[in-house]
């Protein structure tokens, strides 16, 4: 009589022990998530993907996520002719995004003050700096571009001046929205002053800069 009850007893419990696993899992989305056709992803790094709370929620659960290593699958659709779907792309964290460019500006040496702006396809930015020389000025931009151009996608476009008195002009863009009227003219308008009298440094900041008139 015991044998039985005790056997009875111990399947219980793994059970119950199951369940509690299936739960916890449901509950972290799973070690591997699995969304359309991309399989095995790890969490993404939140400066792109600024509305996914899973990150949040697994920061909490596990610890601290940031030396982990970036892994996505792809697969292509088994129904023949159909087209991937981009609805489900991550957006850059334009504010974020900001910060880290003009917290690794600073890191320069010769870097006192960094303000970054970022839109949807440019980075503007201002920076104080103790180069003096032409040749230290373009070493500067240079220098500062790069920055930038280590954070954002290739797509953007860089633009960059050491002329702090063109910081206001950059912070009142920043209250604007992308699709605001006259935002973009006011965006070039900054270009073009920052373009004029500041280096740019050697290298091209963004496939293809604007033509600006």
């Amino acid at each position: 009589m015991k044998k039985p009850l005790l056997m009875a007893g111990l399947t219980s419990v793994m059970l119950l022990g199951a369940c509690t696993m299936s739960d916890q899992n449901n509950a972290a989305g799973g070690i591997y998530e699995k969304d359309g056709n991309t399989i095995n992803v790890r969490n993404r790094e939140d400066l792109y993907n600024p509305n996914d709370n899973r990150n949040r929620n697994l920061d909490l659960m596990t610890g601290d996520r940031s030396n982990d290593f970036g892994y996505v699958r792809q697969q292509k659709s088994p129904i023949q002719g159909e087209t991937v779907s981009y609805k489900n792309m991550y957006t850059i964290d334009r504010e974020r995004t900001a910060d880290a460019i003009s917290k690794l500006s600073v890191g320069l040496p010769t870097v006192n003050d960094c303000s970054v702006l970022v839109t949807d396809e440019e980075v503007l930015i201002a920076y104080d700096t103790d180069a003096k020389t032409k040749k230290e000025r373009a070493d500067a931009a240079e220098q500062v571009k790069k920055t930038a151009m280590s954070v954002v996608p290739r797509w953007y476009n860089i633009y960059v001046t050491d002329d702090v008195g063109l910081r206001r002009d950059i912070e009142n863009i920043a209250p604007l929205k992308s699709n605001a009227d006259g935002a973009q003219d006011t965006i070039d308008r900054t270009i073009k002053l920052m373009t004029k009298n500041s280096p740019q440094g050697h290298t091209k900041g963004g496939m293809n800069d604007h033509n600006m008139k």
